[in-house]
């Protein structure tokens, strides 16, 4: 009997772990769908879409203090508010981090129709390249926008990755939250947004974070928290501005 039901736990185990994985399957697929959509789709609906959209922009001195785009400067934004800091900003000379993945590819694309340059590399594919080519580009007075909890998440999680390139260069890193009352957003990790025909949407920025050159493994962990903490207090302005709950 007690074999039995031993048997029976582990047939039902590993049911749960088939589920479990066709389940992620399904949610990559349907991420990947949607991107390809948007990879499709392309600037043209993209520009129809941001013509639409009602926009405002909330603390703008805080962009002003890192030189309005005339200077280096880390712009860091979650993963799933490219679209809108893409249409927002775009036509920019803006350099972009991009994850050497298949959503990636499509990611790369679609920046590089806007006029974007684009460095490819992550923390966990091409991480040393990449860094040497943001610094490279930020030694140059690039803009560069990075998402620090992509290329996998969890959502809003981070790495002192953005704190240490802050310190390399000595340039900042200015936090930038983005809201909207309606948009599609795939189920997904980051719940990908992209505002809908007619949208409001609110960029807000936050205060710019600086880490100083002697900065130990403490102080840049002080520092990563204090970006997130900026970025998720953006995006809640941002929301409260549009008189909305937020969408996580």
């Amino acid at each position: 009997m007690a074999e039995l039901e031993t048997s029976e736990r582990r047939s039902l185990k590993s049911a749960g772990r088939r589920r479990s994985a066709s389940s992620k399957r399904w949610r990559h697929l349907r991420r990947s769908i949607g991107l390809r959509l948007v990879g499709w789709l392309g600037p043209f609906a993209l520009r129809r879409l941001r013509a639409s959209w009602k926009s405002e922009r909330l603390q703008p001195q805080h962009w002003d203090a890192v030189g309005g785009g005339k200077q280096g400067v880390l712009l860091a934004l979650w993963h799933g508010r490219m679209v809108c800091g893409m249409a927002d900003h775009a036509q920019r000379e803006f350099t972009v981090l991009v994850s050497q993945s298949r959503d990636g590819d499509i990611s790369e694309k679609l920046l590089r129709r806007f006029g974007y340059k684009v460095i490819r590399g992550s923390s966990s594919r091409g991480g040393a390249s990449a860094a040497r080519a943001m610094l490279g580009a930020l030694e140059q007075g690039a803009v560069l926008v990075i998402t620090p909890d992509g290329p996998r998440g969890p959502r809003h999680a981070m790495n002192p990755g953005l704190a240490w390139m802050a310190r390399e260069t000595g340039f900042p890193v200015l936090p930038m939250g983005f809201a909207c009352d309606k948009a599609w957003r795939l189920d997904s990790w980051d719940r990908f947004t992209i505002p809908k025909y007619g949208a409001r949407v609110v960029l807000s920025y936050g205060e710019p974070v600086r880490v100083g050159k002697d900065a130990d493994e403490a102080e840049l962990a002080r520092a990563t928290s204090t970006i997130a903490e900026r970025l998720i207090a953006a995006e809640e302005r941002g929301f409260a501005q549009l008189a909305q709950e937020r969408d996580w």
